[in-house]
């Protein structure tokens, strides 16, 4: 009898392992610039994003509690809106990572910093998303990241693996502009807020792009571990993509996600190539990231 319960016990914790929720959520709240304002709301606030983030079940995919998406949520406050109660504005940065395999390394999935983030926060107010139903601007736009993280993660271990959490990013977006005065959702707002992140993602014409996501992680970074050479020449030998979409959309919000989170290792990578190698990719880079040149300096020794 004993040995039954044993065995059933074990069952539960294992069933219960692999459901276990999809993210792993660090939240911060920077309310330095706002004066006046209690600050323990702030840290509820904080607590409150944390639980729900990290609870809520955002599929039907199993994970395990290694194989969370590790992410965080930084939100600096920057003013108290007038004529609104407990609303504010901030500047939300957003970044994830996911192993690559074999290796003790992490790669950035999304690094982004959405500027239009307009929330209201009564103390112990709760945070909820329902389907069908958008309650804030709070709980709207972190859900929408959410599952845009969830959508870059599945894209790097198959190809277009994310398009069911685009679509339910796309539905969120839809519902947040039909509530008057939500900052953040419009189409003709900003060309890289969440509207604008969204439809790029899932226009067909951009397609090469999620491709490359693919390309890059799966058949590249992934290799690296097994082989060097043959990982970083699928990584490089892919980057044109990003050329074309220069010629293209050159003011596309793709161009300036992939710059702020990949440059930096794109960089790592092609230093160890060949010296014909890296002349190539850095004159690409230079010509798609003409702002961030800087960055592309190692490749010139």
């Amino acid at each position: 009898m004993c040995k039954i319960a044993i065995f059933f016990l074990s069952f539960l914790f294992c069933l219960d392992s692999s459901n276990a929720q999809e993210l792993n959520a660090k939240v911060s709240i920077n309310s330095d610039r706002v004066e006046g304002t209690n600050k323990d709301v702030f840290t509820t606030m904080q607590s409150a994003l944390m639980e729900f983030i990290n609870t809520r079940k955002w599929s039907s995919t199993s994970f395990s509690n290694t194989e969370k998406i590790e992410c965080s949520f930084a939100i600096l406050v920057t003013s108290k809106v007038e004529g609104k109660e407990d609303t504010y504005t901030a500047d939300l940065t957003i970044q994830a990572r996911r192993p690559v395999y074999n290796s003790a390394y992490s790669t950035n999935t999304i690094n982004f910093r959405d500027t239009k983030f307009e929330f209201e926060y009564i103390q112990n107010m709760s945070i909820d998303y329902v389907e069908n139903e958008l309650r804030s601007n709070l709980e709207a736009t972190i859900s929408f990241y959410c599952y845009l993280i969830l959508a870059l993660d599945f894209d790097t271990y198959s190809m277009k693996g994310g398009s069911y959490f685009f679509r339910e990013a796309q539905s969120i977006t839809l519902k947040a502009q039909s509530n008057m005065g939500w900052k953040g959702w419009e189409a003709f707002e900003s060309s890289n807020n969440r509207h604008a992140v969204i439809n790029a993602y899932l226009d067909e014409s951009f397609s090469p792009f999620r491709e490359l996501s693919y390309t890059y992680h799966r058949k590249g970074l992934d290799e690296m571990a097994a082989n060097p050479d043959r990982g970083r020449t699928t990584i490089l030998q892919a980057l044109p993509i990003l050329s074309d979409m220069r010629n293209n959309r050159a003011a596309s919000v793709l161009l300036q996600m992939f710059g702020d989170s990949k440059l930096d290792e794109i960089v790592l990578v092609a230093s160890k190539a060949s010296a014909q190698d890296k002349k190539e990719t850095y004159e690409l880079l230079r010509s798609v990231f003409v702002t961030m040149s800087d960055k592309l300096e190692p490749l010139k020794k």
